[in-house]
């Protein structure tokens, strides 16, 4: 009898790609196949010539380019020494997750498929090509392909003799236990968030625990939009980056919500456990120091706040003991339910937690062990950096709007990562935040005789910040920057430094205030009036162009 072993491997940028290849990894345990869900990159490469039964999901992110815990994989699988006949014992699928309304769409997935094609891969179907825009979501097509899909793995490895499929309404067990500790075997909460051992340059595994120098709002008090210029000493860290480079943050959830979350479930914050895995085989959360308090797993791992997948109210629905609550939760987790569920949770950004709040028999009924199986991890956020180490060494700024919005729900929606942030004072003691940085997608010319066109409207303007500090400071002068905003009073970010510098013959500044007049002016109005200027720059002396920020597709189509 064949081994019924089957690998789930999955690219994923945002988290819809690793909950869908969770939601397979389940159904293959439902048909009894010994199943290993893992990112790309967590996975080791040179087994995949050895690996019989395969799917890969996932999803394209930006230009066409793949998920960054698919990037090492990425660039293995392409290598031209590869044998043709590398994978021929590989059955495989590919399920792509993207967006119909870019050019790219589903990019990723399509060079997947015909890259494991040439190697010898057995397709068991066609490449999948799950889109976002459509009115059900992706799920209107991964249900009925993965469908066909088990009808296709089913054939070639039947159930072993005496075993059905699991039903649906039985229950999984979950992928860890929970062991309670003595109260007094666990450190200090403080404790968990160490600086970064001096040897390890700060990573996602092993961010840095940053001081945060200053928080200053640099938008009018009456302005509606709260912008801030934040700065953290990295003195010590080994960090080192250049214009263009990125700075990524993990954030926490606020204690007003962690409070709430654990009077609901009533869970005792205080508890300390140790996790154990169900299955041997089943790596632990990486991200998730052990032992570990309730309240340090609610504050910084699971994102109560995020909007809920269709996921999550199916396992909910098993832990229902009121029969109301469980029919509302079946409806949300079948394929008939998914428009229902959109108007439910997506278009109010309804979060995790007030969705719980609305199933309060279910909730105070869900057991803790299920709860990292019901609610995924907190992903660290992405800032460009605003500032360069010539200028600021052992600094780093960055640019924070806060994210504040109305929807239908009474309470207003605010992002998880800038509210924190802004919600920080340095003044008040010791802060600090758990960061690392990552290569940006934007390189400035090596050339110091190369002029640099900036178009950068609103936070847009953060890399250009730190691209004109550095070249300042190496004596360049062909800078040239549009920016845009709505009224000069109230949200022209760094206008002292901008003006200083065109004072001083180091940068050329365009400026689009689209509320100070009638007539609205945007950033596209001044590139159009500075055309001869452009053309001079970029004709005759070969200037390099860059875009960033929230608007710059109307900048494009203009």
């Amino acid at each position: 009898m064949t081994e019924r072993r089957l690998l789930i491997l999955f690219g994923s940028q945002t988290g819809t790609a690793q909950d869908t290849a969770e939601r397979i990894g389940r159904e293959a345990k439902r048909r009894h196949f010994q199943c290993r869900v893992e990112a790309l990159d967590s996975y080791d490469v040179a087994n995949l010539i050895n690996e019989l039964l395969v799917v890969f999901v996932c999803a394209t992110t930006g230009q066409g380019d793949p998920p960054d815990n698919m990037k090492m994989f990425w660039r293995f699988l392409f290598r031209k020494n590869l044998p043709p006949t590398s994978l021929c014992q590989m059955d495989y699928a590919v399920l792509g997750l993207g967006d119909s309304s870019y050019p790219k769409f589903n990019f990723i997935a399509k060079k997947l498929y015909k890259r494991v094609l040439q190697l010898g891969g057995n397709p068991l179907l066609p490449v999948a090509l799950g889109d976002d825009q459509h009115d059900l979501g992706p799920d209107a097509v991964v249900d009925p392909w993965l469908l066909a899909l088990w009808d296709k793995i089913l054939a070639l490895y039947p159930l072993p003799p005496g075993l059905e499929v699991i039903s649906p309404d039985v229950c999984l067990p979950p992928r860890y236990t929970l062991h309670y500790l003595a109260e007094d075997s666990l450190h200090s909460d403080s404790s968990l968030l160490q600086p970064t051992p001096p040897r390890a340059l700060p990573s996602e595994l092993h961010p840095f625990a940053a001081r945060m120098v200053s928080n200053q709002r640099i938008t009018a008090e009456s302005h509606f939009q709260d912008v801030r210029l934040i700065e953290f000493d990295v003195t010590g860290s080994g960090i080192t980056f250049s214009a263009g480079d990125v700075v990524m943050i993990q954030p926490q959830n606020c204690p007003e919500d962690v409070q709430q979350f654990c009077q609901l479930l009533r869970l005792d914050p205080d508890k300390c456990f140790l996790l154990k895995p169900t299955e041997p085989g089943t790596a632990l959360p990486a991200h998730l120091l052990q032992p570990c308090t309730i309240r340090h797993l609610v504050t910084h791992y699971l994102d109560i706040s995020c909007v809920p997948r269709r996921s999550f109210f199916e396992l909910l629905s098993h832990f229902s003991t009121n029969e109301l609550e469980r029919e509302k939760l079946q409806e949300f987790s079948s394929a008939q339910g998914q428009e229902e569920l959109y108007s439910y949770c997506n278009r109010p950004r309804r979060t995790t937690l007030e969705a719980l709040w609305d199933f309060p028999h279910t909730t105070s009924a869900i057991p803790p062990e299920y709860l990292l199986d019901l609610i995924p991890r907190i992903r660290p956020r992405a800032f460009s950096i605003a500032s360069s180490m010539l200028a600021h060494p052992g600094r780093i700024q960055i640019l924070v709007a806060v994210v504040r919005y109305k929807t239908r729900l009474s309470k207003p929606r605010r992002g998880l990562c800038s509210t924190w942030l802004a919600s920080l004072n340095p003044e008040q003691g010791d802060v600090r935040v758990p960061l690392w940085v990552k290569k940006g997608g934007m390189k400035f010319p090596a050339d110091p005789d190369t002029p640099v066109i900036m178009i950068g409207p609103g936070t847009g303007v953060a890399p250009f910040r730190a691209a004109i500090q550095e070249r300042v400071a190496q004596g360049q002068k062909g800078n040239c920057l549009f920016f845009g905003c709505r009224q000069k009073s109230k949200d022209f970010y760094c206008q002292a430094e901008w003006e200083e510098l065109v004072t001083k013959g180091f940068l050329m500044l365009f400026t689009a205030f689209s509320r100070d007049q009638e007539e609205k002016v945007y950033v596209q109005h001044r590139i159009r009036e500075n055309g001869q200027l452009l053309w001079e720059l970029l004709n005759g002396q070969s200037a390099h162009i860059y875009l960033a920020g929230q608007q710059i597709w109307h900048v494009l189509h203009h």
